[in-house]
């Protein structure tokens, strides 16, 4: 291995131990805190598979026993590295124009004691499976994007079931929540936390749903949220409309030709456009319904808009764009963090796996981030 190729795997185990120093005071006991990097290390290792026995042997560990009370029993805070996580990102990445992007993921699970497990639509599978699903925040920046927030889907007839919950080790006190429920969940919890932020993102699931637009309204949060071409609660002066019906009465000269951002195969042009909306807006705010048009095939979809009234057609397009930025999350952490290689089935575990794979991904992003600038790692403090 050259001298350069020792000083970067120093830099990148050197922005490791700053992250693990962050969350060390998390652990009350030093095996924990011992163990908490020794799992971090195994999950950016490259193995085929992620779970307690192949940690515990990269750790020289005979039997997973460590690893799985690391996430079940141990004696740490799990929401409070969260917030470290999510704080460890912001320091990296943080820009008062960042977008917060909502969404959520499927893992597919065998058998039916694993919590919030059901048969249940799964974007990672495109269909009906047997799985688990969490709802994610991301927070994206034109310096990266990282996870920031996470939480377990639970369907009606887990939480309609109370000794089928405890047996998961769920909160007596943890009612039924949408996804779009538990994405405002999170969305709170960022902005109070003071994480800078000018947009939020995410797509129909969470689009459609009028009190969480109402909401970003009331705490002044702009947004960007895709909706369904027959929504026929598009306000104008003239009444309601389908938003389809609306675009489609736009002139040829409203289209106009923007990138939605780099892509895996180079800039994603689209054809924009917009129309104001709302009857009143307020003072220095406006609402628009945006569309966007594939170049290739012509097919439109449409989005809800709302934020300062100076924002430009480009700025829209750039946001809604930026929701791509969560699906990268989510395939880099399953690919390169073990988001999605855990053998745990109760609450707490599947909180505490998930949050230390998004730090890992954190550490991967940072680091990269601070490659790309040309910091020398060893140097920061």
């Amino acid at each position: 291995m050259s001298a350069v190729a020792v000083a970067e795997v120093d830099a990148w185990a050197a922005e490791l131990d700053r992250l693990h120093a962050r969350i060390a005071g998390r652990f009350r006991r030093a095996e924990p805190r011992a163990r908490v990097r020794q799992y971090l290390c195994g999950l950016a290792a490259g193995l085929e598979r992620k779970n307690g026995w192949t940690l515990a042997e990269r750790a020289g560990e005979v039997s997973p026993d460590g690893m799985q009370r690391l996430l079940r029993w141990a004696d740490w805070d799990v929401e409070a590295v969260r917030d470290d996580v999510r704080d460890y990102l912001v320091e990296h990445l943080g820009d008062p124009q960042g977008v917060l992007i909502v969404d959520d993921t499927g893992f597919l699970k065998k058998g039916v004691r694993s919590a919030g497990v059901a048969r249940q639509y799964s974007g990672t599978a495109g269909r009906v499976e047997n799985c688990q699903v969490g709802v994610f925040l991301a927070y994206r920046t034109a310096k990266g994007h990282g996870l920031i927030d996470r939480r377990l889907y639970l369907p009606a007839a887990w939480t309609d079931d109370r000794e089928r919950c405890r047996a998961a080790g769920i909160p007596d006190d943890l009612e039924f929540a949408t996804k779009p429920q538990i994405a405002k969940t999170l969305l709170a919890r960022a902005l109070d936390a003071g994480v800078p932020v000018g947009w939020v993102t995410g797509d129909e699931a969470y689009g459609q749903v009028k009190s969480l637009r109402v909401w970003l309204e009331e705490r002044d949060v702009g947004y960007v949220l895709a909706t369904r071409r027959n929504d026929d609660m598009i306000t104008t002066t003239m009444g309601t409309c389908r938003a389809d019906e609306l675009i489609a009465a736009l002139p040829a000269q409203a289209w106009c030709r923007l990138s939605a951002g780099a892509g895996a195969h180079g800039p994603r042009d689209y054809d924009w456009a917009r129309v104001p909306v709302r009857i009143c807006w307020r003072p220095g705010r406006g609402h628009w319904l945006l569309a966007r048009r594939s170049v290739s095939t012509g097919e439109i979809a449409y989005y809800v808009c709302y934020g300062p009234r100076r924002t430009r057609l480009i700025d829209l397009a750039r946001i809604a764009g930026s929701r791509w930025a969560i699906e990268e999350c989510f395939q880099q952490a399953k690919q390169e963090a073990g988001l999605d290689d855990y053998q745990v089935r109760d609450w707490r575990a599947w909180h505490a796996h998930i949050t230390l794979a998004m730090a890992t991904h954190a550490w991967l992003a940072a680091a990269r981030t601070l490659t790309t600038k040309g910091e020398p790692l060893l140097a920061r403090t």
